[in-house]
Parts: structure tokens; sequence; C-alpha cells
């Protein structure tokens, strides 16, 4: 992989999870609520792998 397009991916990932809890703070949704959202996502992408 390229070296910038490496460094585009971060970037995009640093934005997007910038985003995300700026739209969850925005949205009054508690950051603890966020993480267990993002926790039961990664167990059930987790398990889907399994199969």
């Amino acid at each position: 992989m390229p070296l910038t397009h490496f460094l585009l991916l971060i970037a995009f990932v640093i934005f997007a999870a910038g985003t995300t809890i700026g739209l969850a703070v925005w949205a009054d949704l508690p950051l603890v609520a966020l993480g267990f959202a993002a926790l039961a996502g990664s167990l059930l992408l987790g398990a889907r792998q399994l199969r």
C-alpha cells in the first residue's frame, strides 16, 4: 500500500471518529451508550467471522 493511501486512510478514520463523537455529543447521547453500541457491534462482527 503506498504511503499516501495509508495516510489518507488514517486521516479518514480519525475524521470519521471525530464526526461520530461530535454527532453523539450534539444529540445529547451519553458517551457510555456510544461505547456500548461500539462494543456490541464489534462483538456481532467478531461472532460473524467465527462461522
